[in-house]
C-alpha cells in the first residue's frame, strides 16, 4: 500500500500536478494575490488571540 506522501508525490508529478505547481508559483508571484494572503492570515491569527 502505497503511503500518502508516495500518492502526493506521483500526483505533483503528473501533468494535472505540474499544471497546479506552476498555477501556485504564478499566484505567488503576484503580489496583489500576496497581499490578500497576508491579510487573511493575519485575520484568522487575530481571531485565535
Amino acid at each position: 500500500m502505497a503511503s500518502f506522501m508516495d500518492k502526493i508525490t506521483r500526483f505533483l508529478r503528473s501533468p494535472q500536478g505540474q499544471r497546479l505547481k506552476t498555477k501556485a508559483r504564478q499566484v505567488a508571484n503576484d503580489p496583489r494575490k500576496r497581499a490578500q494572503a497576508e491579510q487573511l492570515l493575519r485575520k484568522f491569527r487575530g481571531k485565535k488571540h
